[in-house]
């Protein structure tokens, strides 16, 4: 089902069913670009919500899901069952695992890794430039990289180039500054291990 309001460029395949709010944008060409110069795959049961767009050259799975106004760069690679909620960025060139789950608010620039079963809670912000003023800036960028299973609580943030190991938790506020074993639960600012998951009183 498609909202008399959605603007569906040309390069777009869906792969199934899919339902669309009113005011989306699909296949979003890039500046200077022919609408059909790169090809849009979504997979079959996509449910986008109002006002969310994106660009050309993204390649996602099935059952793709976004809240309201979500914004989607180009050339990302999506799993099966991924779900982006309402106001998040996702930018170019990150590549997203099946069942991957990001809530409101949350920032993903490009070269960033989020393998399958990671949880990002609200307004997460991960980062990929160390010096952002510097002449170098766009030929230095660094992505964080998300392990399988990892869970990152509410307005975390993760440093360029952190990597966030396997089934880690990350607790709220937490500002990384460097790469987390897995299976660690760290905290604060800067972030430091304070205990395992093993150890905790209920299943993560």
């Amino acid at each position: 089902m498609m909202s008399e309001f959605a603007l569906i460029y040309p390069g777009v395949a869906w792969e199934g069913d899919y339902t669309l709010g009113p005011f989306v944008i699909v296949g979003q060409p890039l500046q200077n670009q022919q609408t059909d110069e790169i090809v849009t795959h979504i997979g079959g049961g996509a449910f986008i919500r109002s006002h969310t767009v994106i660009y050309c050259g993204n390649r996602i799975g099935s059952n793709f899901q976004t809240g309201h106004g979500v914004l989607l760069r180009e050339d990302n690679e999506i799993g099966d069952d991924v779900s982006i909620g309402s106001a998040s960025i996702v930018e170019h060139h990150v590549r997203i695992g099946h069942r991957v789950r990001l809530h409101s608010n949350v920032f993903v620039p490009e070269f960033c890794v989020l393998e399958d079963d990671c949880w990002l809670g609200p307004h997460v912000v991960l980062t990929n430039a160390k010096y952002p003023r510097s002449p170098n800036v766009k030929k230095e960028l660094a992505g964080s990289y998300i392990e399988q299973g990892a869970k990152i609580g509410a307005n975390a943030t993760i440093l360029p180039g952190v990597r966030i190991g396997r089934n880690a938790l990350i607790g709220a506020g937490a500002v990384v500054t460097k790469d987390v074993p897995a299976e660690a639960v760290v905290a604060g600012n800067p972030a430091q291990a304070i205990n395992h998951i093993s150890r905790l009183p209920y299943h993560i």
